[in-house]
């Protein structure tokens, strides 16, 4: 008879044993490498990557423990290494531990898309049951997207030498890389999928050959879009064959098409596209406000109240008036309304129609508290309560404008009003700051990460944080896309952060400053405006280049480069280099801005729509100050972008200068 008391003392003993091995073997760890080591150790071996020195990276990622929470990606790294040096059974057998012992870790759908990457010739079946894991396990990643593609390959070339080919496989490969073109029409996959849907289907759908034709115009391939198109029903594809037709340089085909889109065949598509068969067209007509009246009549459904607010935008100054009313009492569930109604009550304030303004501004900011144009609203509000002398109202919308949409061109125009600031321009000093990692460092393991620079797993935990993936990309010198990513991700935040939070930091980082302060004081401009014509220009990309020509950062044209550079005496320069681009930007502001009497916004809008153009305005329009200037320059690309860049100076001097 077993003894009970016995063996649970003997389970207490092991359990007790055990513990104390666990223990010891952690103390032994960390005093044989303590994580000050193990960071030098992976530290060491990603400098060796750097260099592409991937033998000995594989063996310096080798000597991590395996108690360190740097051994997943130790052992991810020592998987690429041998990837790179062609030792491919290696990589499979480090992607397998990896998957073995960390199947939940962060990295492990990556991993396993590139484990399946690396079977694709040696083992395809085991390769195509990782890529449908990755689809069904983590259907939003990127990797789901290219995964989509690879299992419809796979099961091509599984039945396409048989002489019967399953229905049920054919409509599975479909699927894929139906899967495939929707979510990534211009991925770089897309025209591999056309190229094998051909071959396994000669009677594809006509919806299906419109998706293939969007991804040849997005590929620049117009005569394939074109010729996939018309495989389509034009009743779908009309906008899509306009667009095509105007990049093809058919423009009498992209006319006729919108036309004919519009006179009752807009309601099979998209809005977005048929605002963008709109868009398309307005690039082709000589006056867009004769355009936009000779579709309103043609059209029969949706876009009519897009063509009304186009008409609006473009209408004559006597006419904007009556147009903006016609929009609001004709389509009063459009989206356009808001627009409207803010024009509305625009005209009425600078017809000093008090009365009437200030019931509109009220009913406007009572019925639009998310809309793009509240600010503009509440900061006029503001201007009309102080020109009534109501002290304590224009003090308190000023202070909600700022407050509330800390960020907007109308915030910098309240700052102005309040600081009681005559000019556009606050200051010139800025405390130049780096970009920083965007939130509180917590000791975590992402900011050993950090430490470590290893951007490349990095960007695989920015996938949960925009603002961290704007952050990587700006560590990796793409300040573009970095821009881009942040802005649209503060966009998104309703109630923004304080002006300290390094968020900002991203959204308007202080790049090429050294070279732009240089020559702003060389050419006697104001240094922050300068930075901030670059980031409206390029977001700083030096390889930037306009569909007109315009390069570098401040976007150039060659003509009006060689042009300052021989007023100037500069007889070598390269366009896409910083410092000669940023050197010319200066100099052609600073000869257009005293062109235009010394005025920094008539140099601003002149920088975009040409002095002729500016001097033609100012003419030809009534105006008293600065807001009524710039509320009335009738080219509307060229007045949102002088909004635009003195936005961006508000936010630099907000940003970077702790008085604002």
């Amino acid at each position: 008879m077993v003894d009970m008391e016995v063996v649970k003392k003997n389970i207490r003993l092991f359990v007790n044993c055990l513990v104390v091995f666990i223990i010891c073997g952690l103390v032994y760890a960390f005093l044989i490498q303590p994580p000050q080591k193990t960071d030098k150790i992976y530290a060491g071996a990603l400098e060796l990557v750097q260099k592409n020195e991937y033998s000995k990276a594989y063996f310096e990622f080798s000597k991590v423990i395996f108690s360190s929470p740097l051994k997943p990606l130790a052992i991810y790294h020592q998987a690429v290494c041998a990837n790179k040096i062609e030792d491919y059974d290696g990589a499979v057998k480090k992607y397998r531990l990896f998957l073995l012992l960390y199947p939940r870790h962060t990295l492990a759908t990556k991993v396993k898309y590139n484990l399946a990457q690396a079977l694709l010739d040696k083992d395809p079946l085991k390769a195509k049951k990782y890529f449908e894991s990755i689809i069904n396990q983590s259907p939003n990643s990127d990797y789901a997207i290219a995964s989509e593609y690879y299992a419809g390959l796979l099961m091509l070339k599984e039945y396409e030498n048989q002489k019967i080919f399953p229905l049920s496989v054919k409509n599975d490969i479909e699927n894929h890389f139906r899967h495939y073109l929707k979510q990534a029409p211009s991925g770089r996959l897309a025209l591999n999928v056309i190229e094998n849907w051909n071959k396994i289907d000669k009677n594809i759908s006509k919806d299906d050959y419109l998706l293939m034709a969007k991804s040849y115009y997005l590929f620049r391939d117009y005569k394939n879009a074109e010729t996939y198109a018309k495989k389509a029903d034009l009743k779908n594809a009309w906008a899509l064959e306009v667009k095509n037709a105007a990049a093809a340089g058919n423009v009498s085909r992209a006319i006729y098409l919108t036309e004919w889109g519009l006179n009752g065949n807009a309601d099979y598509i998209d809005k977005e596209d048929v605002y963008s068969a709109i868009d398309t067209y307005m690039t082709l007509v000589p006056s867009k406000y004769q355009a936009a009246v000779k579709l309103i009549g043609i059209s029969k459904t949706r876009g009519k109240d897009y063509l009304m607010d186009i008409k609006c935008r473009y209408s004559p100054a006597a006419e904007k008036l009556a147009c903006y009313k016609n929009l609001y009492l004709w389509f009063p569930t459009s989206e356009f309304v808001d627009d409207a109604q803010s024009q509305v009550f625009l005209h009425m304030f600078r017809a000093n129609d008090y009365a009437n303004a200030q019931r509109i501004g009220i009913s406007f900011l009572n019925k639009y508290k998310n809309s793009e144009y509240t600010p503009m609203v509440m900061y006029y509000m503001g201007r009309l309560s102080e020109s009534v002398k109501s002290y304590q109202d224009y003090i308190s919308y000023y202070r909600s404008v700022i407050s509330k949409y800390p960020d907007s061109y109308y915030a910098y125009r309240a700052y102005l009003r309040l600081e009681h600031i005559k000019g556009p321009l606050i200051t010139s000093y800025i405390s130049e700051k780096p970009v920083e990692f965007p939130y509180e460092r917590r000791h975590t393991f992402l900011d050993r990460l950090i430490l470590l620079k290893d951007f490349e797993v990095l960007e695989e935990y920015s996938n949960y944080d925009d603002f961290i993936k704007s952050w990587v990309l700006y560590k990796k010198g793409d300040f573009k896309q970095s821009i881009v990513v942040a802005r649209n991700a503060m966009d998104k935040i309703q109630q923004k952060p304080d002006k300290r939070d390094l968020r900002w930091r991203l959204v308007y980082p202080v790049v090429y400053y050294n070279d732009i302060k240089h020559y702003a004081d060389k050419a006697g401009n104001n240094a922050p405006l300068m930075l901030s014509i670059a980031r409206e220009e390029s977001y700083f990309d030096s390889n930037a280049r306009s569909v007109v020509g315009a390069k570098g950062l401040m976007q150039l044209m060659p003509t009006t480069a060689a042009e300052i550079a021989a007023k100037h005496s500069v007889s070598a320069y390269n366009l896409a280099n910083p410092s000669h681009n940023v050197m010319l930007g200066n100099y052609y502001y600073s000869f257009i801005k005293g062109l235009l009497g010394g005025m920094d916004v008539s140099a601003i809008a002149a920088y975009n729509g040409g002095i002729g153009s500016v001097n033609s305005w100012k003419s030809s329009i009534y105006y008293n100050d600065t807001d009524a200037f710039i509320e009335q320059i009738p080219y509307p690309e060229t007045q949102n972008y002088v909004k635009k860049v003195l936005r961006s100076y508000w936010n630099y001097i907000r940003v970077y200068n702790g008085n604002s």
